[in-house]
């Protein structure tokens, strides 16, 4: 017997109860194993204990386990290569990989990124930020929501379909990235590497919703310099700090000029500020009674899906000539430009697809209420694999609160209901059989 494999066709009643048990049946273990992921710390460029945690459960799942190193210089030719700051040399992806004995379905991508960003002053958090926390319906602690739940899910999704006591009949790629929160290589080196299918499920936290479109970002640094004078010639000389703030009033304006565009671009008409410039970080000087002859500005800069990274690049250049050309008789300064992470574009999930009508299904049989869609003015990985790999990308998780922030945390229900959605797609969209 096999069921499923459709367009927009849910398994049978009888097979979805049976996966959905499956998923309560083993709904604790799954809680903690989040909080065991939690608690491994996985900031930037120390991710590989964590990788370790799901390496094994790959291959407690008897799947085949790719582990390599990103470090790649195909990968470093790629346009949608963001440069780093960090040695990749020792970073890893790890992909588990189900093939059926025999492939009748379609194929299908989990993929879910380990990265986490700083926890920041640790006396800002209720607790511990690696604690994990449960209390009530919330699951707290850094990367709890961001995203090592919709991780974990992933996992017991695909599991739940052998606890019900049945096997896919298309190949399944689960994927464990690095890099999502600084430059999005991680699922760039995976699409590389050649792991392709008929669709991807990302399970960032999203709200029980799906994820229309969302912006591209690049990072970059900006120095300034010039020749300064002492405290009490001032007036008349450079000040670093002082020239920087200029240079963000310029930038400023960009971004003011790219908000109004909005109307040009869909689903973005009706957000709210769509366009974020974001100065993430600022230091100059050298000592307190010398005027500072430099300050460097991290800076964050968003893009519509449409523009290029190369075009949106273009016009942060000019920006800055502009700002350092025209100071009205002023000292003249100079400003040095490095990008250090994303130059990514951003993308939109068209309507129509089979994957979005399944989904539709799997979360009204999940949930029992209709799926709804968003476009955020935040940076996600489904870029890589709809841009680069034309393959529809279902941007889809649970609801979680403060992520990026102090005490994030994830609602305990709003996973379970998610797995068993993604549970119901995989079944239904790769098909199964009885084992």
């Amino acid at each position: 017997m096999s069921a499923g494999n459709e367009a927009g066709r849910i398994v049978p009643p009888e097979i979805a109860e049976r996966i959905l048990a499956a998923v309560d049946a083993r709904f604790e273990e799954q809680l903690r194993r989040t909080s065991e992921l939690v608690e491994s710390p996985s900031l930037r460029a120390a991710e590989e204990p964590a990788q370790d945690l799901i390496e094994q459960q790959f291959r407690d799942l008897g799947l085949d386990v790719d582990r390599w190193t990103i470090a790649d210089p195909e990968l470093e030719a790629h346009p949608g290569y963001g440069p780093p700051t960090v040695d990749y040399s020792r970073m890893t992806n790890v992909v588990g990989t189900f093939t059926p004995r025999e492939e009748l379905g379609r194929s299908l991508i989990l993929n879910g990124h380990i990265d986490v960003v700083p926890e920041g002053p640790e006396e800002g958090w209720s607790d511990s930020p690696w604690s994990s926390r449960i209390e009530g319906d919330w699951l707290t602690g850094r990367g709890a929501g961001d995203m090592k739940a919709g991780l974990i899910a992933n996992i017991f999704a695909f599991d739940a379909l052998r606890e019900a006591g049945l096997e896919p009949t298309g190949r399944i790629h689960l994927e464990s990235v690095v890099e999502e929160e600084c430059t999005g290589n991680g699922s760039l080196a995976a699409l590389l590497r050649g792991y392709t299918a008929d669709a991807v499920i990302i399970s960032e936290p999203e709200e029980d919703a799906l994820v229309r479109a969302n912006v591209g970002v690049i990072w970059f640094t900006a120095r300034v310099t010039g020749s300064p004078t002492h405290p009490r010639e001032m007036a008349s000389g450079f000040n670093a700090i002082d020239a920087a703030y200029e240079l963000i009033g310029a930038l400023r304006g960009l971004e003011e000029e790219w908000n109004a565009e909005q109307g040009e671009h869909p689903f973005f008409e009706d957000l709210d500020h769509p366009i974020n410039f974001n100065i993430g970080g600022i230091r100059g000087g050298d000592w307190p009674s010398s005027v500072p002859a430099w300050c460097e500005i991290r800076v964050r800069v968003a893009l519509y899906p449409g523009t290029t990274a190369a075009d949106a690049w273009s016009r942060i250049e000019r920006c800055v000539a502009d700002a350092t050309a025209n100071r009205g008789g002023r000292p003249p300064f100079e400003v040095s430009l490095t990008r250090d992470g994303f130059y990514s574009e951003g993308y939109v999930l068209e309507p129509g697809s089979d994957a979005e009508a399944l989904l539709e299904e799997t979360h009204r049989e999940a949930f029992g209420r209709e799926l709804t869609s968003f476009t955020t003015p935040g940076y996600l990985d489904g870029r890589v694999f709809v841009n680069y790999g034309g393959i529809p990308t279902l941007v889809y998780g649970p609801v979680s609160e403060n992520i990026h922030g102090f005490d994030e945390r994830v609602s305990i229900e709003s996973i379970r209901r998610c797995t068993k959605s993604m549970a119901l797609f995989i079944a239904s969209w790769c098909g199964v059989r009885e084992r």
